[in-house]
């Protein structure tokens, strides 16, 4: 009875033992956190027929170059191109939900205005339209890079003054980063002409490079 007694004593004891031994065992081990590494950036690029590689082969225009820039400078990225050609910031406006949704993306680069000049639209609707969907994205979590256009002299001086600062305006306002003048380099130049298709609106595969230029540092720094 002793016997039995003294091991039914010893191995309460034992598995006590376990047990704490166990519990420090756990205490002392390193904790592992359960928040997941950050995954790549995903860029969304809502743009128009400037972005959209209209009148180019595909894989030429700036937004396809700008895949292969971040791939060369080692950043990790997705792009997605969902740019229409001929769309205006009300078109913009009224898929953005959607995208956002479907994409998920860390970067927004909203490139759009240009045809709501070409239709004569109300610059008012224009810089609603382009502030709506600022704040819908950076609402969603990302960071956004509004991307400035220029009319042409013949639209009125008054007219393409108030045009381009617009983008200013909406960029100052949702505190977004700005590219003044997407054509810089390219549609003021004494030789511009060449840099354009037959059409003299949309550019060319060799402007496609000064484009991405004219985005690129702006980007870059919202990706640092």
């Amino acid at each position: 009875m002793v016997r039995r007694h003294f091991s039914a004593v010893s191995l309460l004891a034992a598995l006590a033992g376990s047990s704490l031994l166990s519990a420090a065992a756990v205490a002392a081990a390193p904790s592992v956190s359960s928040k997941a590494a950050p995954g790549p950036a995903v860029i969304l690029v809502v743009g128009d027929s400037l972005s959209a590689e209209y009148g180019l082969k595909r894989g030429s225009g700036w937004v396809a170059l700008l895949e292969q820039r971040l791939a060369a400078e080692k950043i990790a990225a997705r792009v997605v191109n969902a740019s229409i050609s001929g769309d205006t910031t009300s078109g913009g406006r009224s898929r953005l939900e959607a995208l956002l949704s479907q994409h998920r993306p860390t970067h927004v680069v909203i490139e759009l205005g240009a045809n709501d000049a070409m239709r004569g639209l109300p610059l008012q609707m224009t810089q609603d339209n382009l502030t709506h969907m600022t704040q819908a994205a950076q609402q969603a979590g990302a960071r956004v890079l509004l991307v400035g256009m220029q009319v042409p002299p013949n639209y009125g001086q008054d007219y393409a003054r108030r045009f381009s600062e617009m983008f200013g305006q909406v960029a100052k306002g949702s505190k977004s980063a700005l590219v003044p003048f997407f054509l810089a380099g390219i549609a003021e130049t004494a030789n511009s002409p060449q840099w354009f298709q037959a059409d003299r609106i949309h550019p060319k595969e060799e402007a496609q490079p000064r484009m991405l230029d004219n985005v690129w540092p702006e980007l870059r720094k919202l990706l640092k």
